[in-house]
């Protein structure tokens, strides 16, 4: 009988299984709760503020792009191509625009190459000077262009180079090339090394290895490198101006220089051609923003 009670009162003691939750009920930590509860209007003014900042200068740009010369309407009604028609005929962007895309995806290509093999040497060997060159890679962000000007013309007149689109790929390159080794190496750290050495097991040589198990897994850091270096290449101004005199071999940031006169600006032709150097930005940004935004949280921790 004592035992009865006993079991009796132990079955007393055990909690009942709780019911599961209804589907769609969802519990959230005090934190999540009181972020919540913020109302909507604290989110989305700061937000509206914010895009209306932004997207202001975007569209009196595109106002006077594409409203007749002589008009004063809010409104670009009716809309007349004309300023585009200028600026890419009469005003030779179509060459300038053709050369800042080749100078663009020849930085990109030779960037993002360069970075790759440096950025591994950094992250999967160590030598004795490896923090020294860590540090000089560091120290260079702190040097501007402007400084390099001088050197950099007097190496490419001995090379017989100024006027030609290679110089500007050459400078480019080099200017992007320490950030941009610094962030592949990061990548690449967040990669277990035991991937690589499951392939060499497997009977991979490093390279084939390399290719096989590491490359795609850099594909979003690689995008978010090589955007950058195509984007900076595109808007630079200054090594452009310097190394290209010939009309047939200027950029598009060139190019819209000499739309400023001395006297005057012609607004409608100036605005049709920052459209046309702010398109291809805008497109290729469109297009890989999610592997730009996977790039930059893959990098920022060390797994």
């Amino acid at each position: 009988m004592t035992a009865a009670l006993a079991e009796k009162g132990t079955h007393a003691r055990v909690p009942a299984p709780q019911p599961p939750p209804p589907s769609g009920t969802r519990r959230t930590p005090e934190r999540e709760r009181a972020f919540d509860d913020v109302p909507r209007w604290q989110i989305y003014v700061p937000l509206g503020l914010y895009l209306l900042f932004t997207l202001v200068p975007f569209y009196w740009m595109l106002l006077f792009a594409l409203r007749p010369a002589g008009s004063t309407s809010l409104v670009p009604w009716p809309l007349t191509f004309e300023h585009f028609d200028k600026v890419w005929n009469e005003r030779s962007f179509g060459v300038f625009f053709q050369n800042s895309m080749l100078v663009g995806v020849a930085t990109l290509v030779t960037t993002t190459l360069i970075a790759l093999s440096g950025g591994y040497a950094l992250a999967r060997f160590d030598f004795r000077i490896k923090n020294g060159f860590m540090l000089a890679l560091l120290c260079s962000q702190f040097i501007p262009g402007a400084l390099m000007l001088v050197p950099l013309f007097e190496i490419f007149r001995e090379l017989r180079m100024i006027n030609s689109l290679g110089s500007v790929i050459i400078a480019e390159t080099v200017f992007q090339l320490p950030l941009s080794i610094i962030l592949i190496s990061g990548f690449i750290k967040n990669v277990p090394v035991s991937l690589e050495e499951a392939a060499w097991v497997d009977g991979c040589s490093r390279f084939r290895a390399f290719r096989a198990v590491v490359l795609p897994l850099l594909r979003p850091g690689l995008i978010a490198v090589g955007s950058f270096a195509f984007v900076h290449s595109w808007n630079h101004f200054l090594f452009a101006l310097m190394f290209l005199s010939r009309q047939d071999k200027q950029t598009v940031p060139v190019g819209l220089n000499t739309l400023i006169g001395s006297d005057s600006v012609d607004l409608g032709a100036l605005a049709a051609g920052g459209v046309v150097a702010a398109v291809p930005v805008v497109i290729v940004f469109a297009f890989i923003q999610k592997w730009l935004i996977t790039g930059f949280s893959a990098g920022a921790v060390k797994g």
